[in-house]
């Protein structure tokens, strides 16, 4: 009996991956590798090992989930050494808990390396932090795309009266809904919105806006998935990093340079 580690390869940055995630991919026999998965990584496996794409992308999956659990016990009881490479952690949206499901009911051994997600490592490359002792004191993790579409099924209610931050992930073609569901359960218009594109990767991109202009300004920008959404005040600090920024890059007074 083989072994399977479902492994998270963290949000884009190759150098963001764990030390042990890494070293699933270069002992693996098999590697199922998702789309968001930076293609560097797999440089990583051994000569002769297996690489198999199964990625999903909106509105289009290259493999269906029932085919990926099938092929993870498939080479589970082959005897060989199978890793699931999968973008971010593979608990967080990730289909995880459906694939080791599926090795428990044919007995095969697993392992779950978590990864770094992107709801952290994309506002944290943009300079928001999640939390701040003065903007924002939690955070939740929000799916913005469920099986029939729309989030419908989120209680946005509840996150918009509780949560002081939101990391919003896969919600960029339900972002017009998304900005309503906030403004109707008792979000402000002014509240500040930030779009990371490509989070954590050369070609990360971020737009900033408030729940009433952010559409337009996506629209504009051409802002495309995968993209993670930021709601909260937290993201005024990227505007205050920003402005420390441009400070310092000006040519220092004399005498304040002399007193320091």
């Amino acid at each position: 009996m083989g072994k399977v580690y479902i492994v998270g390869a963290g949000p884009g940055d190759p150098e963001l991956i764990t030390v042990k995630a890494l070293k699933c991919i270069q002992k693996a026999d098999v590697i199922l590798y998702d789309r968001l998965v930076n293609r560097d990584l797999l440089k990583e496996a051994k000569s002769g090992a297996d690489l198999i794409y199964c990625g999903k992308s909106p509105k289009f999956h290259t493999m269906k989930q029932e085919t990926i659990n099938y092929l993870l016990v498939k080479y589970g009881l082959q005897g060989k050494t199978v890793t699931r490479l999968k973008g971010g952690d593979p608990f967080v949206f990730g289909r995880g808990a459906e694939e080791i499901e599926a090795l428990v009911k044919k007995g095969i051994e697993y392992e779950v390396v978590p990864g770094v997600t992107a709801g952290i490592a994309a506002p944290a490359y943009a300079d928001i932090p999640l939390t701040h002792r003065e903007l924002g004191s939690s955070f939740a993790i929000v799916t913005g795309h469920c099986k029939k579409g729309k989030p419908t099924e989120i209680k946005w209610e509840s996150l918009s009266k509780a949560v002081d931050t939101l990391a919003i992930y896969m919600g960029i073609g339900n972002l017009p809904y998304i900005c309503d569901q906030l403004l109707m359960h008792g979000k402000s218009k002014d509240t500040p919105v930030a779009i990371i594109q490509q989070g954590t990767t050369d070609q990360q991109q971020t737009v900033t806006g408030t729940i009433g202009s952010i559409v337009s300004i996506v629209e504009k920008a051409s802002i495309q998935n995968p993209a993670m959404i930021v709601v909260g005040e937290v993201v005024r600090y990227r505007e205050k990093i920003n402005q420390l920024k441009l400070m310092n890059s000006k040519p220092i007074d004399l005498e304040l340079k002399e007193a320091y």
